[in-house]
This record gives C-alpha cells, structure tokens and sequence, in this order.
C-alpha cells in the first residue's frame, strides 16, 4: 500500500497571511484540508503524514511530522515518519485542488513503467528563453521538450530514500523531489496535469482557486 506525503511546512509571507500558508482557509476549510480529502479518494493510499509548521495540528486521520527549514527536509522528516508504505507520494498543501485522478495516475505510472518516479506535469505553452547574468539572451529552448513540474510526485520508496540521504546544503538547493531521484540516476517519467492544478504562493492565486472551487459545486 502506497503512502502519502504532504508538504505544508511553508510561511504565508508571500500570501500576505499571518498564518502558515497550508492553512489559509480555502472554501471555508484550511487549504491543506483539500489535499488530504483527494488523497483518501485514492484506491491503494493506506497512509498520509503531514509535515507540519511550529505550533500547527495535523487533519484528523492524518499523522504529524515536524517540518524541516528547507521543503525537502520537510519530505525526509515526513517519510521518516511514516509507516513502511511503498511507493510514496510527495504533495504541495499549495497545491489544493489537484484531483484524486491526477494521484492515481502518477501511481499507475510507477506501476506500468520501468521508473524510480512520475511526476505531475504541465506541458509549457510559453516561449522559454535562457539569458546571463546582464538578462542578455543567449539562446531560445525548445519548448516541445519542456515540461513545468508540480506535484504530487510518485516515487519507488527505495530510490526516494536513498535520495533524501544527502547533505542539507544538497536538500536546501533541490527544488523538488524529482531532481534528488534524478542526481542518483534514477529515471522519471512526467504524467500530464490538468490546467486547475495551480499553485498558490498569491493572493491572487488564492481568488483564483477559490473561483475553481466554486465551479466545482
């Protein structure tokens, strides 16, 4: 049975909110609520932890875990924590309304697949340019290639622990799970994401997902 790991360690200070982000309400609920209800719509997932800020309790049925300085801190303390569930999941609270669907098909693609991980992704629609340091151009990407990643990621939970075994210098510079999976060779696959996915760092992505919430009553 599968695992769930959820993110929600993070400061409101971008949100404007005196609180942690993870428990900014959102339709009446604190935001990390959502996470943890699309979770337990996921056939498989036995388990979900949520690595918590100072002074902040973890959802009902949840089990709590103290969050680290750095967000892959928060995923090891978080794993460390859990029971012995394979594969795990790896979830933003700041990203509320990913759907049990989008879950359940990062899984699969471990299952289906010869990987270490499959992380939630979104095709990039914009033109990505690489500038130096004086924001001079020096070459355009190809955009086919590029995917914009998020979560929830899925790993194999050996290849997540052995990742998670570095140095803080080396978590604090990950900007996501994947990429410590990746720097062991490990092989990871990208699952499509739906466009409601959003992250909420704003204010205004908070109205935003608040309008999607609406549109799904």
């Amino acid at each position: 049975m599968a695992v769930a790991l959820i993110v929600a360690a993070g400061s409101g200070e971008r949100l404007g909110s005196e609180r942690p982000k993870a428990f900014v309400a959102l339709g009446g609920r604190p935001m990390v609520e959502w996470s943890v209800e699309a979770l337990r719509a996921v056939p498989g997932v036995d388990e979900i932890v949520v690595a918590l800020p100072p002074g902040e309790s973890a959802p009902d049925g949840t089990v709590a875990a103290p969050g680290g300085e750095v967000r892959s801190g928060s995923v090891r303390a978080a794993l460390a924590a859990a029971g012995d569930g394979d594969p795990v999941v790896v979830h933003d609270a700041a990203r509320p309304l990913a759907p049990p669907d989008l879950f359940a098909r990062a899984l699969a693609e471990l299952e289906q697949h010869p990987c270490e991980g499959a992380v939630a992704a979104a095709p990039v629609t914009d033109t990505v340019k690489e500038a130096d340091d004086r924001r001079v151009v020096r070459r355009t990407l190809e955009r086919d290639r590029l995917w914009a990643v998020q979560t929830p990621q899925a790993f194999r939970r050996p290849a997540l622990e052995r990742a998670l075994d570095v140095d803080d210098d080396v978590l604090a510079a990950a900007t996501d799970d994947a990429w410590l999976v990746e720097r062991m060779g490990g092989t990871v696959r990208v699952v499509p994401a739906p466009r409601e996915n959003l992250k909420v760092t704003t204010a205004l992505d908070l109205k935003v997902a608040e309008l999607l919430l609406g549109e799904r009553a």
